[in-house]
């Protein structure tokens, strides 16, 4: 087998034997694609090129009348402009009514994470529970379905399943895999499934215990297989798109599994620095690792693409999630050193977090590499592009977490305990997004701008045209200007009753001070034994913007035991699952109920 790598420079080390892999598999392999179905309603695709819309008949030829947001808005010139006034007009003149772009459709949707479902193995899974949920969501009249990060969670010491703390930006959460769908593939045999595990929420720890060595065993039967599904796997692995994260992540896992370190950091000097030599000695004494690696992280995209291409016989769209940044021990950070504010060794200078906010006094201290931007622009944000073109290959849209950083971000010294020791620095604004446009094309994504939000990531935003989000939990704390009240939403926005990082609604009721509660009851209109769950979810669906997302957790009326994530703390997170008693089977009601407001309100 020939292992093919080249050399770069890493504008941090002097050592010149770094080297970056380009391909390392023999066979090197592109996943069939699933048939791209259309997907309506949606929000207005962003692109840094022009596009047209028709305002009037069909027949009549379009004129553009203005630009906005690096596109170009047109709209239909009708013969009206060739009569002088007084004139008569035709006798259809009556129907040259307005018309509705697909893409200008209202549409709502839910918030659920795939580890939320329930089911027999301790994690919900991409197995049969997803598609009865799509089937809900077609049900209930909801057009788009929103995940978290599907990234493998965090395991070391205090990440505990965080899917924002992933030791990889671009590979599949293998605890995600299907065991179920495996049996059905013949890579497992019913007998060797495990007992089932009755538990409410996710252990980690206790999962990966069960389902890894599962997993593995059928990702070994996988490589000695012959037929279809082989071959799908050697595509896989020769497609580059693949290739380009792949590689580095296979490698980096398989040293990770030598060495018992909390990072990369303190591995041996020449893995580390990736020493070519050393780098073919892992491949030789790992091989075997690497191929189960590989065929694992196939088993997850397939599974996922068979999920997704079913969402979109539904109708129904899928808004994956994007943190902006990555944590340090993962394979993006040591295979692209150049890109992070490193110092010589590779430790961070500079690290994530954000001021003092609404879930902490002394702000977030996120730990992450901070970004060298100039490095990445010197490469036209290559690395971003990349990121990008993997989203577009698991989603149909979706959603950037902290926004803002593009603009201006919060640096904190690696040293700090505390996120107050930081400062704003600027961002890569506009050349970022032309860069993507430019090699990308077109492209879904929501901007995260909750937070301290200046007047430039407001102008950053719109742009690009990204619909920007509001929260109602954040509404009725101030006055009549707060931007996240109904009547301040603006059509390019998405709406939240609230997001993984906020409490249920009834668990923010329950300790909503009276002041505030008489804010949200004389704003509804509602009495104080109404349902208030569901009555802010009408609020959420009744908004002027186009795009409306309600977490699961609102629909079923659970309280905080529910909540999925508390900010700014590191146990008892990202655990929530879908109560036993519960199935999609036995809630028509809900279903009817959400379908009845999204008709209503024009969502349908």
């Amino acid at each position: 087998m020939q292992l093919t790598l080249s050399p770069y420079n890493n504008n941090n080390n002097n050592n010149n034997n770094h080297t970056s892999i380009q391909s390392i598999f023999e066979p090197t392999m592109s996943l069939h694609s699933l048939s791209s179905l259309s997907l309506l309603p949606k929000h207005p695709t962003l692109t840094h090129y022009s596009f047209t819309t028709t305002s009037f008949s069909p027949t009549h030829k379009p004129v553009t009348i203005k630009r906005i947001c690096n596109h170009t808005v047109t709209a239909t010139a009708t013969s009206v402009n060739t009569y002088a006034v007084g004139d008569d007009l035709p006798e259809d003149y009556a129907d040259w009514l307005p018309k509705t772009e697909p893409t200008d459709r209202r549409r709502a949707g839910v918030l659920l994470h795939p580890t939320s479902f329930n089911g027999p193995y301790g994690v919900g899974d991409l197995g049969d529970q997803a598609f009865r949920f799509i089937d809900w969501l077609s049900e209930a009249g909801c057009s788009v379905w929103q995940v978290l990060p599907l990234v493998p969670p965090g395991r070391k010491a205090n990440e505990e399943g965080s899917p924002y703390s992933g030791q990889d930006a671009n590979c599949g959460n293998t605890l995600l895999i299907s065991l179920d769908e495996l049996v059905k593939d013949g890579l497992l045999m019913k007998e060797e499934l495990p007992e089932p595990l009755d538990t409410e929420r996710v252990n980690y720890e206790t999962v990966a215990i069960i389902k890894d060595p599962l997993i593995a065993k059928a990702a070994k039967r996988l490589i000695s297989s012959n037929g279809d599904l082989k071959c799908q796997l050697e595509d896989f692995r020769k497609d580059p798109d693949v290739a380009s994260w792949l590689d580095d992540a296979a490698y980096f896992a398989a040293i990770d599994d030598c060495y018992d370190t909390y990072n990369w950091y303190d591995w041996p000097e020449p893995l580390k620095n990736r020493h070519l030599a050393a780098l073919q000695d892992i491949y030789q004494s790992k091989r075997e690792f690497i191929d189960i690696f590989v065929a694992q992280q196939f088993l997850f995209q397939r599974q996922w693409k068979n999920i997704r291409h079913y969402a979109q016989t539904k109708g129904i769209s899928i808004m994956g999630d994007m943190p902006i940044y990555v944590g340090y021990h993962s394979a993006d950070v040591w295979a692209n050193k150049k890109y992070f504010l490193l110092n010589r060794k590779g430790f961070p200078l500079l690290v994530s977090g954000v001021p003092p906010d609404a879930f902490s006094e002394t702000g977030q201290l996120w730990d992450s590499p901070l970004y060298d931007w100039k490095a990445m622009e010197e490469d036209r944000f290559s690395w971003w592009v990349r990121r990008l073109k993997r989203a577009q290959d698991l989603f149909d849209e979706f959603r950037i977490d902290h926004f803002r950083g593009f603009s201006g971000f919060w640096a904190v010294p690696s040293e700090a305990k505390i996120a107050t020791l930081g400062r704003w620095k600027v961002g890569p604004g506009i050349s970022l997004f032309d860069a993507i446009f430019r090699a990308v094309g077109n492209i879904n994504i929501i901007a995260e701008d909750l937070g301290v939000i200046t007047e430039d990531v407001v102008q950053l935003r719109k742009s690009i045209g990204a619909p920007g989000m509001a929260v109602l939990q954040f509404g009725f704390g101030s006055d009549s200007a707060n931007p996240h009240l109904p009547h301040n939403h603006e059509k390019n926005q998405v709406v939240y009753t609230g997001t993984h990082d906020n409490d249920t609604i009834r668990g923010w009721w329950d300790v909503l001070q009276q002041e505030e509660k008489c804010n949200v009851l004389n704003y509804l209109s509602i009495s104080e034994d109404a349902d208030i769950s569901w009555a802010l979810i009408r609020a959420a669906v009744a908004s002027v913007a186009q795009t409306s997302i309600i977490p699961m957790q609102d629909i079923l009326g659970l309280g905080s035991s529910a909540r999925m994530n508390i900010p700014a703390t590191q146990s008892g997170n990202w655990g929530w699952r879908i109560p036993n008693s519960m199935s999609f089977s036995n809630m028509d009601s809900q279903a009817k109920k959400l379908r009845d407001m999204l008709s209503m309100y024009g969502r349908l």
